[in-house]
């Protein structure tokens, strides 16, 4: 009876687990060395952390900046080919599908060359709040466990010590997905990386991180053996470059750097206002949009962060309204009543817009926004004092995971009487903007943007996608069509 049961729970979990069968192996040929057809070809994962269409409709992730750049440095085009099942990597590098795969567990596979690592993760168990959650993998027993299929070949090894560990591999899901289960009482844990729990659990806060399973895990790209010995060479001169000018670091803080700021209770006091509250005032935010080109998921994180969406709210400094606007900006904006929600958000957007474009117009996005909304907080007098800072202790003035080690200083007494501004609050404003971009984030996820947008043309980057994986984050269901039921 029991052989049964596990039986047909192993099949539901495939059912579940698996977003379509696996299609046939096409035919292939060796992809041309870079350097005869000048492009660089990269097998490369959708996922959070690594590769997909942001909420601008354009192509982001830490992996996708890596090897833009890489390439740029090299002088060649770049062509990702997403990769829907990390598995099939190695084979497919090893068979001369493409040049280079990012973002691997570094391995043993003897056709393969893997670089230095750039980053580690640590795996995790995660479960639902709800529950008691286990002190060790062999407490698990038979409930159900999926494995994200990045970290199953390690996973294995521990398993395989673990007698009556009934766990399965999640090849088709990302970490956000297998949290999704948990949250959803799908499956009963989960083991996924470090980077992934901590950004899942804004978006699903009734989830929590158990302990660690094992050692941290360091990242690597890896090639093809038979590559030319000079192609590492290259690699280790990009990462050594990139570490040397502080590159990597910006690019860790732009995706990981905002995710551990949120406390559960936050989160679940924004998701809980996202159904109740923010539909009263949803199409001001999207006409904002239209008017102003700002991402209305954007400035409706920014009204929460001012206002917790209360049209009425009044702080004891003089600001008022949805948007917390002086009186004095107020005017300039054409305001006549702060109180009234429209014309606080219209307003608000209007501003926003204002300080984007104060801004030195090197300034690149994401940073051009991030400071724009520490403006927007601190005023324009105390950014360009942090800014001034940051240039005379040797950090980056248009770089936000500069400033936010700056901007804490302005209320020390041998900084401040340095500056012409003098005094401010800059680690209230540091927090204000790590916040906004993690509601920000929330919102991407579970709400739909009225602007269609595809990536833009760049004749720099091509995407295969022959699986046809979706690349978008938003809009997450909280069920999947067709996802089966947990089988007790």
């Amino acid at each position: 009876m029991r052989l049964m049961a596990t039986t047909a729970l192993a099949l539901a979990l495939c059912l579940a687990a698996c977003r379509q069968p696996p299609l046939p192996e096409p035919e292939f040929k060796p992809v041309p060395p870079v350097e005869q057809s000048g492009e660089l070809v990269v097998l490369i994962r959708n996922g959070a952390s690594s590769f997909y269409v942001d909420a601008e409709g354009k192509y982001a992730g830490l992996e996708y900046d890596l090897v833009t750049r890489f390439a740029e440095e090299m002088g060649v085009k770049v062509k990702f080919v997403v990769a829907p099942r990390v598995a099939e990597i190695p084979d497919k590098l090893a068979r001369g599908e493409a040049h280079l795969a990012v973002g691997l567990l570094q391995g043993d596979d003897p056709r393969l060359v893997f670089s230095a690592s750039y980053q580690a993760v640590q795996p995790v168990l995660v479960h639902h709040r709800d529950s008691n959650p286990p002190k060790s993998i062999g407490e698990i027993g038979e409930r159900l466990l999926m494995v994200s299929g990045q970290l199953a070949p390690s996973f294995r090894r521990l398993a395989n010590k673990t007698p009556g560990l009934i766990w399965h591999a999640a090849d088709y899901q990302d970490s956000e997905e297998l949290v999704e289960k948990v949250a959803n009482h799908l499956i009963d844990y989960a083991v996924i990386d470090t980077h992934g729990a901590e950004a899942a659990q804004n978006f699903y806060p009734d989830v929590a991180t158990a302990f660690k399973v094992g050692p941290e895990q360091p990242l690597s790209w890896a090639w093809p053996k038979t590559a030319p010995a000079e192609f590492g060479g290259k690699v280790k001169k990009f990462f050594d470059g990139i570490r040397k000018d502080g590159t990597l670091g910006r690019l860790l803080d732009r995706y990981y750097g905002h995710v551990k700021r949120l406390k559960p209770v936050d989160a679940q006091e924004f998701l809980a206002r996202r159904v109740t509250v923010l539909p009263r005032y949803r199409a001001h935010f999207v006409e904002a949009e239209a008017r102003y080109g700002i991402d209305w998921r954007l400035l409706a994180a920014l009204a929460y962060q001012e206002s917790h969406w209360d049209p009425f709210a009044t702080s004891p400094y003089g600001v008022r309204g949805m948007m917390m606007l002086t009186n004095d900006t107020a005017d300039r904006l054409g305001v006549d009543d702060r109180l009234d929600p429209y014309q606080s958000i219209m307003g608000g957007a209007r501003y926003l817009q204002m300080l984007k474009d104060r801004l030195p117009p090197h300034i690149a996005e994401p940073d051009r926004t991030w400071l724009a909304l520490a403006s927007y907080n601190v005023g324009t007098a105390h950014l360009s004092d942090a800014r001034q800072l940051a240039q005379r202790l040797g950090k980056n003035p248009d770089a936000w995971v500069d400033l936010k080690t700056v901007l804490p200083l302005l209320r020390n007494y041998e900084y401040f009487s340095t500056l012409k501004y003098g005094y401010a609050r800059g680690g209230e404003t540091v927090i204000f903007v790590e916040h906004l971009r993690s509601y920000h984030d929330i919102l991407v996820r579970f709400e739909r943007t009225d602007q269609v947008m595809f990536p833009p043309f760049d004749e720099q980057v091509s995407v295969a996608n022959p699986e046809k994986v979706k690349l978008g984050i938003e809009a997450r269901p909280k069920v999947k069509d067709g996802q089966m039921a947990r089988v007790n």
